[in-house]
C-alpha cells in the first residue's frame, strides 16, 4: 500500500464510528485531530480545517496561508474551550511516552530505508516535517521520502494512532 494510499485510509478510520479509539481505549490520533477541528468550528472558527492528508493537524498547517486570525477573540475562546481535545503537534499538546515510542519507531524506519536525514519527531511535533528534512530539497528527494514511508507504513498508522 502507498503511504498516500496509507494516509487516506487512516484519515478514513479516523472519521469512521468504527474506528474511534485504539488499543488503549483512547481516541485514535485522526479522531482525536477531527473532532479537534470539530470542536473549533462549533465553538466559533467556522473555516477551522480537519485534519491533512496523513491525519495531523499542526498550527503552522491550520495558519500558514489562510485568514484564520489566532489573536482573534473567537480563536483564543475556541483554543481554551477545546484545549482537551487538542493533538499531538498542535499548540502546546504534546506526545506522551506512550505515544512517542511509535513516532521514534517510524523515524529510525525511514532512516533505514534511506532518509538519513530524517529526524526523531519531538512531542509536539508532526510525525512529518518536511521543513526539517533538508534532502527532500534535493533532487529526488521527495521521491526518496515517498518510498520510505511506502515501507514504514505500518509504523506511521501506529505513530498516527498512539500505539
Amino acid at each position: 500500500m502507498t503511504f498516500l494510499a496509507l494516509a487516506v485510509a487512516l484519515t478514513a478510520a479516523g472519521c469512521s464510528s468504527s474506528a474511534d479509539e485504539g488499543s488503549s481505549g483512547r481516541p485514535t490520533a485522526g479522531k482525536q485531530a477531527v473532532t479537534f477541528s470539530a470542536c473549533m468550528r462549533d465553538h466559533g472558527v467556522k473555516d477551522f480545517p480537519d485534519p491533512d492528508a496523513s491525519g495531523e493537524l499542526t498550527i503552522d498547517g491550520v495558519l500558514n496561508g489562510s485568514s484564520l486570525d489566532p489573536e482573534a477573540p473567537a480563536w483564543k475562546q475556541a483554543i481554551a474551550a477545546c484545549k482537551d481535545l487538542q493533538p499531538a503537534g498542535f499548540t502546546g499538546r504534546k506526545r506522551t511516552a506512550e505515544e512517542q515510542k511509535p513516532a521514534l519507531a517510524f523515524a529510525q524506519c525511514i532512516r533505514d530505508h534511506g532518509v538519513k536525514d530524517f529526524p526523531d519527531p519531538t512531542e509536539d511535533s508532526p510525525l512529518v516535517d518536511t521543513n526539517r528534512i533538508p534532502s527532500t530539497n534535493s533532487e529526488g528527494g521527495m521521491a526518496a521520502l515517498n518510498a520510505a514511508m511506502d515501507e514504514c507504513g505500518e509504523l506511521a498508522r501506529k505513530a498516527i494512532e498512539g500505539r
